[in-house]
């Protein structure tokens, strides 16, 4: 278990680049990950049966015991996220399968990397899970819903289906991971212990499925403007959810999670529903989403937790040298 750990640490640290060189590698070798196609909704359900196992009565609690900032952050990426991804497709004149693309990952709940992103930058980790945990609690309405209002324009909406499918896919996972961890208890620490790697392993492959079943429409004309909209589509998500929390008068701590909890997605659940109701172009955005936001995430925690430290020592010096001389 020490290897795995070790491993996990290894493939956490360099993520972001190990999933260039993935995507990379299944571009020019396409077949590589063709069999991953039909089963990327198991690999999303082991990624969201491994968050239930992790998940405790206290997490649940907290929300209960300080509803307003989840519930206030929960509402501020439901509505901040779907309503840029909508912005972007006007303001670029996307259409068809690559416009229900960004839509659809605007509209997922927050991304699994958003906690890790929130403890590097000093951010309230369990302010960040509580979002994430009821967020992902309510995917199946939201994402349907949102769905319907914001492109059902471009393509007919399944929401039934998706409504029932994010069910199976998101929360019967969740839930069965809840009630294992309930039952067994420190019993199953062992096995959380290697959840990172089991997630990231399964993120892996669905990135190179993705990739594969794209493969000859990745890098065409209709698909060059996905890059600049999935930037810019993270990048606001930030910006606002950061200026929100400000707004509500929230400290650092909790801002720097909000931030992170409104701007980051769960864009393997975008790739998996839209290589499953919609067209495999409906998935790209999806896939540059979850490399971005892991370039984007880092770059900001990296500078927030930089910020933090010079604070702390410009104010340990201004302390020392105001002290009174010892004698």
């Amino acid at each position: 278990m020490n290897k795995i750990e070790a491993f996990g640490k290894w493939l956490g640290k360099y993520f972001t680049v190990i999933v260039i060189i993935w995507a990379a590698f299944n571009y020019l070798l396409p077949a590589t990950s063709t069999w991953v196609v039909p089963n990327t909704s198991y690999l999303l359900g082991i990624i969201l049966f491994g968050m239930g196992l992790t998940l405790k009565g206290e997490d649940f609690a907290r929300i209960v015991k300080r509803p307003v900032p989840v519930i206030l952050g929960t509402v501020a990426h439901y509505v901040i996220m779907p309503f840029i991804a909508w912005a972007l497709c006007q303001i670029f004149q996307l259409s068809g399968a690559t416009a229900v693309g960004v839509i659809l990952v605007g509209s997922c709940p927050s991304g699994t990397s958003s906690s890790v992103m929130a403890y590097l930058a000093g951010g309230d980790v369990a302010l960040d899970v509580s979002i994430e945990t009821l967020s992902t609690l309510l995917a199946p309405l939201a994402l349907p819903g949102l769905l319907l209002l914001y492109a059902g324009k471009y393509v007919t909406i399944p929401t039934q289906s998706l409504f029932i499918s994010t069910i199976q896919i998101v929360l019967v996972p969740i839930i069965l991971g809840v009630v294992i961890h309930s039952i067994f208890g420190k019993r199953i620490d062992t096995i959380t212990r290697a959840l990172p790697t089991v997630s990231q392993l399964a993120i892996l492959l669905i990135i190179g499925a993705v990739v594969s079943a794209n493969h000859d429409g990745l890098f065409t004309a209709a698909t060059a403007l996905v890059i600049p909209v999935v930037m810019l589509h993270n990048l606001s998500g930030y910006g606002l959810g950061f200026l929100f929390s400000k707004l509500i008068r929230l400290k650092d701590p909790q801002r720097k999670a909000i931030t992170f909890e409104v701007g980051m997605q769960d864009s393997s659940l975008g790739a998996t529903l839209a290589m499953k109701y919609f067209a495999p172009a409906a998935a790209i955005p999806s896939t540059i989403f979850s490399i971005w936001h892991n370039i984007s995430g880092s770059i900001l925690s990296s500078y927030w937790r930089g910020r933090t430290e010079r604070k702390a020592g410009a104010t340990a010096h201004q302390s020392s040298s105001t002290a009174p001389a010892g004698r």
